[in-house]
C-alpha cells in the first residue's frame, strides 16, 4: 500500500528528529557512526520500526540496537516534545546492514575499475 504524501512527510520529519535525538545520547554504545537508514510507520501511528546501521563490526550494531531498544521510552518522549505531537509511536529499533553492503559493493566496483586500467 503506497504511503500518502502526508505520511511520507511525517516519516521523513520523524527520521530527521530521530537522528538528532540519537546523536545527542551519551551512551557509548550508541555514539559513533550510527545511521538511521529508514523509518517505517504503521498506518495508525502506533508503531515505528527504525532500521539503523553502523559501519564496523556487526556485533557493535547489535549492541547499539539493544541500547536503543532499552532507551526507546526516552526516545519516544523526546520525539513527542520535538515534533509537538500528543502521542508518539512506540519505537522498535532493528539492525540493518545496508551501509556495510553498500561499502562492499563500492569495493567490488573499485576492484573492477582497477582491473580495467
Amino acid at each position: 500500500m503506497p504511503q500518502s504524501k502526508n505520511m511520507a512527510r511525517l516519516t521523513e520529519d520523524m527520521k530527521r528528529e530521530l537522528i538528532a535525538v540519537i546523536g545527542a545520547m551519551k551512551d557509548p554504545r550508541v555514539q559513533g557512526f550510527l545511521t538511521v537508514m529508514r523509518v517505517e510507520l504503521a498506518p495508525d501511528l502506533s508503531l515505528a520500526r527504525v532500521h539503523v546501521s553502523r559501519m564496523g563490526a556487526p556485533d557493535t550494531t547489535a549492541e547499539a540496537v539493544a541500547a536503543l531498544n532499552r532507551a526507546a521510552g526516552h526516545v519516544r518522549s523526546e520525539i513527542a516534545k520535538r515534533m509537538h505531537i500528543r502521542k508518539a509511536p512506540e519505537f522498535r529499533f532493528i539492525a540493518d546492514d545496508g551501509a556495510r553492503y553498500a561499502a562492499h559493493i563500492n569495493e567490488l566496483i573499485a576492484e573492477l575499475d582497477g582491473e580495467k586500467g
